[in-house]
């Protein structure tokens, strides 16, 4: 089998420790509006052109738990063999066929701003569930073969 490119083995705790800050910036954020002060942005009107000000603190929470997911779940593990590529690959198609569960859900019975919270939420979920279905597997695998 042909050997996947994947992030060192020492990123997966790199990921850990970005995961905690953004993951609650993200809840505070959506939760209780919380914002960055350091994050607003006031624009200069410009040839008649105005723009409203704004605050790019989902931005970096978003940015952040995307990278910090992305280094969890595509790091190497200690001995990386066909047994975890496989594992690997099928936790991907499982969270894409979950993903697009959900999608299809929200689109049928979810409008307005739950719709949109929702979907804010659904740019996670492929990353969620490969990384929790991925690491689950693999506990099964290692438990079962010590």
């Amino acid at each position: 089998m042909k050997k996947l490119r994947l992030l060192p083995h020492g990123a997966r705790k790199i990921g850990y420790v970005l995961l905690v800050p953004f993951l609650a910036l993200g809840i505070a954020h959506m939760g209780w509006d919380f914002t960055i002060v350091l994050l607003e942005y006031h624009p200069v009107k410009a040839g008649g052109l105005s723009f409203t000000n704004t605050n790019y603190t989902d931005e970096l929470a978003t940015i952040g738990l995307i990278v910090a997911l992305i280094l969890i779940g595509f790091s190497k593990e200690k001995t990386e063999d066909e047994a975890i590529q496989f594992f690997r690959l099928e936790a991907l198609q499982w969270a894409v066929y979950a993903n697009y569960a959900v999608l299809i859900l929200a689109v049928l019975f979810c409008y307005g701003g739950l719709f949109f919270t929702i979907m804010t939420i659904n740019l996670f979920t492929v990353l969620i569930i490969f990384v929790l279905r991925f690491r689950y597997v693999l506990y099964q695998y290692t438990k079962s073969n010590p």
